[in-house]
């Protein structure tokens, strides 16, 4: 058989790869696993229950949730009886619920648990037209999504036959999914995606990696999100066996459980393991930390082709006395990392090969279904620090200003009910202008260079690109994040939001005292610890990039405090308006630069600090 349609990869694993676990989920802490048979039954059992219910092929239905098997099913069950899948983050607010819901005309909502519930609820009355809200986990007077696979099993006579027309009638070209874009400014956008726009990105993307029948992936990046979607989808076609992660906070419980063989994640998380295990090396005893920063260093010079036999020998070396370890961390079977969704660090391209763990980098965009580029495993197709080769079916070109446009079988069907807003995007050639800066180096390699609406220009009329200069910026194991700001302005500035924890430990061990993250970072000590760091930095910026003068904040940025999208990109305009009081004491306090006040005042405050107490 031919896959052509996203639930056609259900009978195509029946078919080419049966097997005990197409899929696990804990439930009470432990494993569940289900065939692929089960997969089967299961999804039948969503379709003809959401039938016997009313539902009809057309209807809009939304998951709120996190990763778990169900998840899986919802969505195949859906795409085959016709209905479209709105999949929605759990971690948004009730604001953009509220539009979201609204704006798709879901009939349906499904609900990962009662947390989500109680967000949902207060809103459900304004949502015209709606007519259920369903619940994976149980919840005290919310219908269970058990109710749909009961209903779905004692209809199932029933409902066999038109369920088989309904999937007669569905074709590639066809609307499967409305996808809400994470909107780091204004409303988000609802991108249609067809089931060809899916499948063929996952049977393109499939061919960037050797996996298949017997390994094992693990799951954790959001399955409302498009990349983490197509992925498992990409897995699935494969008859890679998939184990959902619903809580972040056990990925390293699971990966020692599970022992994957790939996985995808987020460079941020690949920074925040790098960050972990160097932080780990800092406390060995004196020889030990010696021959891991020895082992370290060594990683980051590797090169894909090159490296002298020299290098060679003293990498075996090192990864018998220390990258072994890392690899035992991550499972120890780890085959490959997929990295998505954000600008990888070259540094951590090459320290996780120096360490054996290869780690992927890709470019997409939700409205391109996503994928556009990928490095795939295989050394002559891969550029560090670049997003790798155009996939096949695709057409990239670079603009004028430079900005990266893309045509082929990726591109999105539209804007759902905003063909305005397609029209601005998808020009009358059918190429897709992504926003994103780039060039095409040896031919071949896209690499990614800024945000075209994020690149600003000083008063003297220079631009700034920040998004280079702030992932400079998170190589510090100081630095969480950072925001780059200067628009009009003489010159460049930053917000810093510090990473606590290191901080932390940091003022330990210098035997530094504070109150609380407030007087923190008010102290002369931590202020010129910064601005090492930021100078440092500097260094490799041309002038009129470099950082004058930065500012650091007490909050940290994440997703559920509103500075962070869902994908973990900065909410620029929300940090602009968040943190003006701060922006305008850079920038408008005369001309006196306020890190010589910060100076002054931390000065005044370390001798009163000093003075004997009487």
């Amino acid at each position: 058989m031919e896959v052509k349609r996203t639930f056609d990869i259900i009978q195509w694993n029946l078919e080419k790869y049966p097997r005990n676990d197409m899929y696990g989920g804990k439930r009470d802490k432990e494993w569940i696993t289900y065939s692929t048979e089960d997969a089967a039954n299961y999804v039948n059992w969503v379709s003809y229950g959401l039938l016997s219910l009313g539902y009809k092929k057309g209807d809009k239905v939304a998951t709120i949730s996190g990763n778990k098997p169900e998840w899986n099913f919802a969505d195949m069950g859906l795409a085959q009886a016709g209905l479209i899948h709105v999949p929605v983050y759990p971690t948004i607010g009730t604001d953009e619920y509220e539009y979201i819901l609204g704006h798709s005309d879901v009939k349906a909502i499904i609900v990962g648990n009662k947390s989500i519930y109680n967000k949902v609820s207060p809103i459900a009355d304004k949502i015209h037209g709606l007519q259920d809200i369903f619940s994976f986990e149980h919840v005290e007077g919310v219908r269970s999504f058990d109710d749909i696979i009961e209903v779905g099993k004692k209809s199932a006579d029933k409902f066999h036959d038109e369920l088989e027309k309904i999937k007669e009638s569905i074709k590639p070209e066809d609307l499967v999914t409305i996808i809400y874009t994470s909107g780091t400014t204004g409303n988000s956008k609802g991108v249609m995606l067809s089931h060809n726009n899916l499948v063929k990105n996952a049977i393109t993307t499939s061919k960037a990696h050797h996996l298949g029948y017997g390994h094992r992936a693990i799951s954790f990046l959001p399955l409302c999100h498009v990349y983490e979607r197509m992925v498992n989808y990409n897995f699935l076609y494969k008859g890679i066996s998939i184990y959902y992660v619903e809580n972040m906070g056990t990925i390293s419980e699971t990966v020692k459980e599970i022992k994957p063989h790939v996985f995808d994640t987020v460079p941020r998380l690949l920074e925040k393991i790098y960050d972990n295990i160097i932080g780990k090396g800092r406390e060995l005893p004196w020889l030990k930390k010696k021959i891991f920063f020895w082992a370290v260093d060594l990683g980051l010079k590797f090169k894909l082709k090159g490296n002298s036999q020299f290098y060679k020998f003293r990498l075996r070396i090192a990864r018998k006395l220390i990258f072994c370890k890392w690899k035992e961390a991550l499972g120890g079977k780890l085959q490959v990392l997929v990295s998505g969704g954000a600008a990888l660090q070259p540094r951590l391209e090459k320290i996780f090969w120096a360490a054996g763990i290869p780690v992927i980098q890709g470019y997409g965009l939700t409205e391109t279904s996503p994928i556009i580029s990928v490095n795939p495993l295989r050394i002559d197709e891969i550029g560090f620090g670049t997003c790798g080769p155009v996939i096949e079916g695709v057409e990239v070109k670079i603009a004028d200003d430079g900005e990266i446009l893309c045509r082929g079988e990726n591109v999105m069907m539209g804007y759902y009910k905003a063909p305005e807003l397609t029209a601005e995007i998808i020009d009358k050639d059918g190429w897709l202008h992504t926003g994103d800066i780039g060039v095409i180096e040896e031919g071949k390699f896209l690499r990614i260079t800024d945000r075209k609406k994020e690149m600003f220009k000083l008063s003297a009329g220079k631009y700034i690109a920040p998004q280079p200069i702030e992932n400079k910026l998170k190589e510090s194991f100081f630095i969480e994040q950072a925001m780059v700001i200067g628009e009009n302005q003489k010159f460049a500035s930053a917000l810093l939001s510090p990473n606590f924890t290191f901080l932390h430990d940091w003022c330990s061990l210098h035997k530094i005292q504070f109150r609380d993250n407030k007087e923190l970072i008010e102290m002369y000590e931590v202020f010129d610890r910064y601005n090492k760091e930021v100078r440092e930095v500097n260094k490799s910026l041309g002038e009129f990039e470099q950082i004058k003068r930065f500012r650091l904040v007490t909050e940290e940025w994440t997703p559920q405090t509103g500075e962070l999208s869902p994908t973990l990109k900065l909410k620029r305009n929300y940090l602009h308006k968040e943190y003006k009081d701060l922006i305008a004491e850079i920038y408008f306090n005369g001309e006196k630069d306020n890190n010589v006040l910060l100076r002054i005042k931390n000065g005044i405050n370390g001798v009163l600090r000093n003075l004997p107490k009487f």
